[in-house]
C-alpha cells in the first residue's frame, strides 16, 4: 500500500473478527491494494473467549504501527462495529471489511476515488462484491447463498460510511445480534434522514466459505431480524432495501399442514390426516426440487437437500414466532446527538462516476 490518504480522504478500516484464519488474508490484501493507505486500522476481538492466540499475528508488517486491536464482548457484529469506529479517532470515514473477504488490489486507489466523487449529501459508499463460485459445475445451494451477497444493497462485507452520518444515526443498531439485517437497517435509517448512498467501483472478493450440511438450516434465525425491521421501518422495508422477500409464507403453510395432519391423527380424523399430510409433502417436495434442479445434483448434495428441505420450513416458523415475541414492543432506535444531514432529496440509487 503506497501513498498517504488526502486529509479529505482520509479513512479507518474496521474489522469485526472471530479469530478466523482468514483474517490474516484479509488484512494481507489490505495492506498490498494500490493506493492511500487507511489513518487507523481497528480490529475488534468479538471472540467468545479472547484469551486465544493475539490477534496481532494475523497483522502484516505494514500495517502493524497503525492497527489497534480492541475486544468487542462478544456481543455480536453490530455491537462489534459500533466499538470499532468509535475507536478509529477522528478521520471523515470509516470502512467496515468482514474478515472473510479480500480488498482487491487497486482497492485503496478505487476507494479514494469513491471518496473524492462523494456529494456532501453522500452517507456511504458500497464496494462490489464478487463472489467466485466453481467451473465445471453448477454451484451447489450453500454457494447460490453465498453469491446471492453480490446482489445484497448496502452491504457491510464492504462499505464505507461517513463519520457524521454514523454519529447522526447512533451507529448500528445492536438488537442485531448476527451478521443478518444490522446493514439494512443502518442504510435506511440514514436514508430517512436525509442522506444517500452511493455505489462506488472499488472490488471486493468474498469467497465461500466451508459450511457443514446443516448451514441452511442455522440460518432461519434471520426470520427473527426480518421481524425486527418489520416492526422499525414497517412491511414494506423489503422494497426499499431491495431485499428478497423469501419462502416464508410458504414456510408456515408447509408447517401448518404438518401439524395439523399430526393433530388429526391424534384426533382419530384419518381421512383429514391424510389430506393435511399430503398438503405438507406436496410442499416439501416442492420445496426440495427447486433448490436440487439448480445444483449439481450430487448424491450428497440430493441427500442434504432433502433433509434440510424437510426441517428448514419448521425452523423458520420457530424463529419467526421467536422473533414476534421477543419484538413485540420493538420501539425505533432513538437516534443519538450528531450534524444533521444535508438538505438532498432522501436517494439510494446514487451512483459514482465509474
Amino acid at each position: 500500500m503506497t501513498g498517504s490518504p488526502a486529509p479529505n480522504g482520509e479513512y479507518a478500516v474496521v474489522v469485526p473478527t472471530l479469530g478466523r484464519p482468514c483474517l490474516a488474508r484479509c488484512l494481507r490484501a489490505l495492506s498490498e491494494a494500490d493506493g492511500p493507505g487507511p489513518a487507523r486500522v481497528v480490529v475488534v476481538d468479538d471472540r467468545p473467549d479472547p484469551a486465544g492466540a493475539p490477534l496481532t499475528a494475523a497483522v502484516p508488517p505494514s500495517l502493524r504501527t497503525r492497527t489497534l486491536v480492541v475486544p468487542g464482548g462478544a456481543r455480536g457484529p453490530a455491537a462489534a462495529r459500533n466499538t470499532g469506529w468509535r475507536a478509529a479517532g477522528d478521520v471523515p470515514w470509516i470502512a467496515f471489511l468482514d474478515d472473510d473477504v479480500v480488498p482487491g488490489p487497486t482497492w485503496a486507489d478505487d476507494l479514494a476515488l469513491d471518496l473524492a466523487g462523494a456529494s456532501v449529501a453522500t452517507a456511504g459508499i458500497t464496494g462490489r462484491i464478487d463472489v467466485p463460485l466453481p467451473a465445471g459445475r453448477r454451484p451447489t445451494d450453500w454457494e447460490r447463498n453465498t453469491a446471492g451477497l453480490a446482489r445484497a444493497r448496502w452491504i457491510t462485507a464492504d462499505m464505507v460510511y461517513r463519520r457524521r452520518a454514523l454519529e447522526a444515526a447512533g451507529g448500528f443498531d445492536e438488537r442485531f445480534h448476527r451478521a443478518f439485517r444490522e446493514d439494512a437497517d443502518l442504510a435506511l435509517r440514514v436514508l430517512d434522514a436525509g442522506w444517500t448512498l452511493a455505489e462506488g467501483r472499488r472490488t471486493t472478493t468474498h469467497p465461500v466459505r466451508p459450511a457443514g450440511r446443516w448451514v441452511s438450516v442455522r440460518l432461519q434465525a434471520g426470520n427473527a431480524d426480518d421481524v425486527l425491521m418489520s416492526r422499525l421501518h414497517g412491511r414494506d422495508w423489503w422494497r426499499r432495501a431491495e431485499a428478497p422477500r423469501g419462502r416464508l409464507p410458504g414456510h408456515l403453510a408447509v408447517t401448518a399442514a404438518g401439524l395439523a395432519a399430526a393433530a388429526c391423527a391424534l384426533s382419530g380424523r384419518p381421512r383429514a390426516a391424510a389430506a393435511c399430510l399430503g398438503g405438507w409433502l406436496a410442499g416439501t417436495a416442492e420445496f426440495a426440487l427447486a433448490r436440487i434442479l439448480p445444483g449439481p445434483r450430487t448424491r450428497e448434495e440430493i441427500v442434504t437437500m432433502a433433509l434440510t428441505s424437510t426441517l428448514i420450513p419448521p425452523a423458520a416458523a420457530f424463529h419467526w414466532l421467536r422473533g414476534h415475541l421477543r419484538h413485540r414492543v420493538a420501539p425505533p432506535r432513538p437516534e443519538r446527538a450528531g450534524p444533521p444531514a444535508p438538505a438532498h432529496p432522501p436517494s439510494a440509487g446514487e451512483r459514482l462516476p465509474s
